[in-house]
């Protein structure tokens, strides 16, 4: 596992991608991608319009010295696929826990790349979590499907804010033990 100096962040291998450290280089696809309405409501943080500089203030974000999230690009590039396929992110928390969060570009949906991506930050576990936690949307039952078949077992409903729909959303939420 080959660790990045900027970030001080790990790359993970899966067999269709690496996940690696968010670079400077990544910003025109980022934007590209987190412009689309469809990504942006499908998170809890990603604003829609996306505004002037939003994609360099995340990338700045991601490779700050003093993150609480590490955050990781899907590079495709080495399979002959797109340098950046999406996004998956590890939220440090209390107590050994961790929440995931990711989103794919929609141009690669129904690909599997998800569940590719979590399995693999399973795998790894670059934070040493004993639990990983993670929510949904119930408008948007794809998620909870790639976590449920990546041994997430759910735990309850609630809400969360975001920031493109303006408003609180319900939620599904996902807790994976690991030790």
């Amino acid at each position: 596992m080959k660790i990045d100096t900027i970030t001080n962040q790990p790359e993970i291998e899966s067999e269709r991608f690496v996940l690696r450290p968010v670079r400077r280089s990544d910003a025109g696809l980022l934007k590209l991608y987190t412009s689309d309405e469809r990504v942006a409501r499908g998170s809890r943080s990603i604003p829609h319009p996306l505004p002037p500089g939003a994609t360099e203030h995340f990338i700045a974000r991601a490779q700050s010295p003093d993150r609480s999230e590490d955050v990781w690009v899907m590079d495709g590039s080495a399979a002959g696929l797109s340098e950046v396929l999406g996004v998956v992110g590890l939220e440090r928390m209390e107590r050994e826990q961790s929440q995931i969060s990711y989103w794919v570009a929609p141009v690669f949906w129904n690909t599997g790349l998800a569940s590719d991506a979590v399995r693999a930050l399973i795998a790894a576990n670059p934070h040493g979590a004993r639990t990983l936690f993670a929510e949904v949307f119930q408008d948007n039952p794809v998620p909870a499907r790639v976590l449920t078949n990546a041994g997430f077992d759910y735990i309850g409903d609630a809400e969360a804010y975001s920031v493109a729909r303006g408003g609180r959303v319900a939620t599904w939420t996902y807790s994976l033990k690991l030790d």
